[in-house]
């Protein structure tokens, strides 16, 4: 039974203003409004107006709300609504195909509407929006304007107003997945702020106003989602399908994490950064948001993703879609800002990928600050206080966009985004690859947003989120098994070492609160069977059973594809990793080993650092004393008087993961180096050149096993080796100085090779 639109205690006059489609609705408002009035035995003025707001959400059509806007400024305007359920429940919210012929269920036409009433009464819903007085509305909007509105003005923001009423008390029969923003064009158009920013535009570009006004018409058609519930709904159907065709129907997703996301984006402004894998991870996040009954979240992605259909669907489910470069729009800037800040204002949370962190060698990479400039720049500009970032880790068992992203870093072209496309991605999706985990990180809070300009803000901050994406990335069984395998290769492994060399990193990881995806049975075979099965049919491994140990190995040209699974988790090995390295670096003979082990422990951070997010320096170290107290108390002691008790201590480690984690880095620096020492000094070495040469030296190397493996040749890899080149000055003009600091980096780079076949050796089991 619905409630009753009467407000209580009230002598007053009323406005019920009533949003319905045609007369079957509206004679079944009228109806309840006749029962109820007899109950409240309301005494006041009461009139009634039919506005259909539904039915035009964006633009609503207002001319006979304009004939009462002469009634006394105390007249309560009260909105109502038909609310149509659906024949099941509330959240039965799966879209037939006959709906899209003829029409959603949730706003039937006369006669289906008519039918409905008929057999299903209980069916049809009627609510009631929070009421307000005639003055009360003017004088919010004058407020908004600054200045008196027309009548015009008025009636459009008064049916805004009852929409959002509206819509609140729809969704708590509906759900709050259908959370969405109305007249968003209307409103930010009629804004102070807007009006006064264009004002400020005009006079740096010396164009009229009323020219600019034109111009954003078309940017707000372009750039301004309008999520719709019916559409919402063909979206998570979809996003479902596409989601689980390779994977597990249900994702992984932590319900505690999640609720507290929810209760933060209700109280603050919020934006969830999340890792960028594959195209299967917003599907996935919107999917498992919407069944958990989230807002509709508010994603940016870039304007060539919005091809035939796709674009239409994406903009209906709250995809906002953006020009690829606007640098030279000043008003497309100006109005990409008003609108973020609009969205953050009404907490409408956002998402996006952590741009540039999408990385085709598998681990995350230092980020780009395009929408989080954008972001944070609105957050100043309207003064957004307690802005909340939400890192999310999107992690796989297997991924099928991998094979793609060998195929760029081995120097292919990529493949456009187009509708055929979507349909060939769509296709290789349906060999098995297991499950879909997310996992939030702690909230980056930003109390007062910096300048979108300090560009040393927009770097820390991105520098937390990036450390806490790393924290919270679980390890995969894959992973792992990867990481094995290749530290081991060209040697393949017994079934019973794999499980061996899981099981170390496993309880390695479990003692220091690392999360894995599944524990994994010490004492079952059956998984390693099923786990080397899933790796097969995925022609990642290659399995030898005929002789008397059965052997698993990576297939020769999959390294680079192995290595992708192995670099999604390699971070939470990298500090270990290098303090294994700087431990073989410390001569027997050497006065002053700690010392030694400390330099060489900051030159091989910096070595890496365009590979890996670290934490600060002083944090760094902590966290490296912490670990190799894990295997002494009293290390650093023993160390400081004993050159020999570095390989020592090495050898009490278990697992040993250098060679497994930081190989692949350093043979692709290793092939830079030979190229930038075969350019004469005269010649400047240029990016492009660099890697195309380090292409075709790296295959002769490889071929010749100066490299162990394909996985080092690589077009990201060779541009941070370049990077590195370019940080120490060696990528310029000089003369045979310049020669000698480019052996120098080479012959570095070499020994550190060599020290990590050395700990390779140590780490393989012997026969």
């Amino acid at each position: 039974m619905s409630l009753s639109a009467w407000p209580d205690n009230v002598a007053g006059d009323i406005l019920f203003l009533m949003d319905a489609a045609h007369d079957v609705e509206r004679e079944h408002l009228n109806g309840w409004l006749e029962r109820d009035s007899e109950k409240q035995k309301h005494t006041g003025n009461v009139e009634r107006v039919v506005v259909p707001i539904a039915a035009s959400p964006e633009r609503i059509p207002t001319r006979d709300l304009l004939t009462k806007l002469h009634l006394p400024a105390e007249t309560l305007v009260i909105p109502v609504r038909v609310v149509w359920l659906k024949a099941l429940d509330v959240k039965n919210t799966t879209p037939r195909i006959r709906d899209l012929l003829f029409g959603t269920p949730r706003h039937p036409g006369r006669f289906k509407a008519r039918r409905i009433l008929k057999n299903h009464p209980m069916r049809a819903k009627c609510v009631s929006g929070k009421p307000a007085t005639l003055g009360e509305l003017t004088e919010r909007l004058t407020s908004r304007l600054g200045a008196s509105p027309e009548d015009e003005q008025l009636a459009e923001f008064i049916a805004g107003q009852a929409s959002i009423a509206l819509d609140l008390a729809e969704r708590r029969l509906r759900g709050s997945r259908y959370k969405v923003p109305r007249s968003v064009a209307q409103n930010l158009s009629a804004s102070r702020e807007f009006t006064a920013a264009l004002e400020e535009l005009s006079k740096d570009v010396g164009r009229p106003v009323t020219n600019l006004k034109t111009e954003a018409a078309g940017i707000f058609k372009e750039l301004i989602s309008v999520p719709q519930a019916f559409w919402l709904d063909v979206s998570y159907v979809l996003n479902r399908k596409v989601s689980s065709l390779g994977y597990k129907a249900k994702t992984v997703i932590n319900e505690e994490q999640l609720n507290r996301v929810r209760q933060i984006s209700k109280e603050h402004p919020t934006a969830i950064l999340c890792t960028h894998k594959s195209h299967i991870d917003f599907p996935a996040l919107n999917a498992a948001f919407f069944e958990n009954d989230f807002p509709a979240l508010h994603t940016f992605g870039g304007v060539n993703m919005a091809f035939a259909g796709v674009g239409f669907l994406a903009r209906r489910a709250g995809v906002i879609f953006i020009r690829r470069s606007f640098q030279d729009d000043p008003l497309y800037k100006l109005i990409l800002r008003q609108y973020i800040a609009y969205l953050m204002e009404k907490r409408f949370p956002l998402s996006w990928a952590f741009e540039g962190t999408r990385s085709r060698v598998g681990k995350l990479m230092p980020p780009k600050y395009g929408i989080l400039k954008y972001v944070i720049e609105a957050a100043n500009a309207n003064d957004s206080r307690d802005l909340h970032i939400v890192p999310l880790a999107i992690n796989y068992d297997l991924i099928s966009d991998v094979r793609d992203y060998a195929a760029e870093q081995s120097g292919h072209k990529k493949r456009p985004e187009s509708l055929s496309w979507f349909v060939s991605y769509w296709r290789s999706l349906k060999r098995p690859m297991g499950q879909i985990y997310m996992d939030f990180g702690e909230p980056i809070v930003l109390e007062k947003a910096p300048s979108g300009d300090d560009r040393l803000a927009l770097a820390k901050v991105a520098l937390k989120v990036g450390v806490e994406v790393n924290r919270v990335t679980p390890l995969t069984l894959t992973s792992v098994a990867t990481m094995m395998l290749l530290g081991s290769a060209p040697r393949a492994l017994t079934r019973d070492e794999l499980r061996r060399d899981i099981t170390r990193v496993m309880t390695w990881a479990l003692e220091r609160n690392i999360k894995f995806t599944r524990i994994f049975k010490i004492d079952n075979e059956d998984e390693v069977d099923e786990l080397g099965q899933v790796l097969i049919e995925n022609r990642l491994v290659t399995r030898y059973d005929d002789g008397p140990d059965e052997v698993y190995a990576i297939k020769s040209n999959k390294h680079a594809v192995a290595s992708y699974y192995r670099n999604t988790t390699i971070h939470h090995f990298v500090n270990k990793a290098i303090a294994e390295l700087a431990l073989l670096s410390v001569d027997a003979g050497e006065e002053s080993p700690l010392e030694a082990f400390w330099q060489e422990l900051d030159e091989l951070r910096d070595l890496f650092k365009y590979e890996f997010f670290y934490t600060p320096r002083q944090e760094f170290y902590s966290d490296v004393r912490q670990e190799l107290r894990r295997y002494a108390e009293d290390w650093e002691e023993s160390l400081a008087a004993d050159a020999e008790y570095a390989n020592t201590l090495l050898l009490q480690f278990s697992p040993l993961v250098a060679h497994a984690t930081l190989t692949q880095f350093v043979e692709a620096y290793y092939v830079v180096a030979k190229v930038a020492l075969a350019t004469p000094p005269e010649t400047a070495l240029q990016l492009d050149d660099c890697v195309r040469r380090s292409f075709e030296y790296g295959k002769q190397a490889y071929l010749q096993r100066r490299i162990s493996s394909e996985a080092s040749i690589g077009k990201l890899l060779f541009q941070n080796g370049y990077q590195w080149l370019d940080n120490k000055g060696l990528t310029g003009l000089g003369g045979d100085d310049l020669t000698q600091q480019r052996s120098d980096a080479c012959k570095g780079l070499h020994r550190l090779m060599r020290r990590l076949q050395q700990i390779q050796s140590m780490a393989l089991p012997v026969d």
